[in-house]
């Protein structure tokens, strides 16, 4: 009767350790999905609109809305990993980095390494790729020159050679 009684608490014992590990992976899982607070700027929501053009989840929140002024500026996030595609703007375009670390690069050009603070002006029709490090979001806030004629060009995506290769150039790996 002991060995039973005590088969019993053990397989109790074993049911709760297992059902709290259960519960704190659940937790766990939650927690990574969830959006940090990486600027003052609202993250918006699931780009999907655009996701087609990006690796990884990124994040839209459109700033302005008074069409009469005629410049768009929008907060985009991306998750660590997460970029966009090769592509260029026949108006160019202006990135201010606001939260977390990312990277930009043209072609055929080294990456640059873009905390908060940076200003990033891109030329008109300057073939560029831009998005979090692989460790950790990034914020920037957007906007294209000439944006009553702007037209973007989506190209082919950013390889996850030349990504790795950016982040290894950047944190020498």
């Amino acid at each position: 009767m002991k060995k039973v009684i005590v088969l019993a608490i053990m397989v109790c014992l074993s049911s709760f350790e297992l059902s709290a590990q259960i519960k704190t992976e659940k937790i766990e899982n939650k927690m990574n999905k969830e959006v940090p607070k990486i600027s003052d700027f609202p993250t918006g929501e699931e780009n999907t609109g655009f996701a087609k053009y990006f690796t990884g989840k990124s994040y839209l929140a459109p700033l302005t809305s008074n069409k009469d002024l005629n410049v768009p500026l929008a907060n985009v996030t991306f998750e660590p990993g997460c970029r966009n595609y090769w592509h260029s703007h026949t108006g160019g375009q202006l990135l201010i980095v606001v939260g977390g670390e990312g990277l930009y690069q043209e072609r055929g050009k080294s990456a640059k390494h873009l905390k908060a603070g940076d200003v990033l002006e891109i030329a008109p029709n300057v073939e560029h790729w831009h998005g979090a490090t692989a460790n950790s979001w990034f914020s920037h806030l957007a906007t294209n020159g000439n944006p009553s004629t702007n037209e973007n060009k989506w190209l082919e995506a950013v390889t996850d050679e030349e990504y790795k290769n950016a982040n290894d150039q950047i944190f020498k790996l």
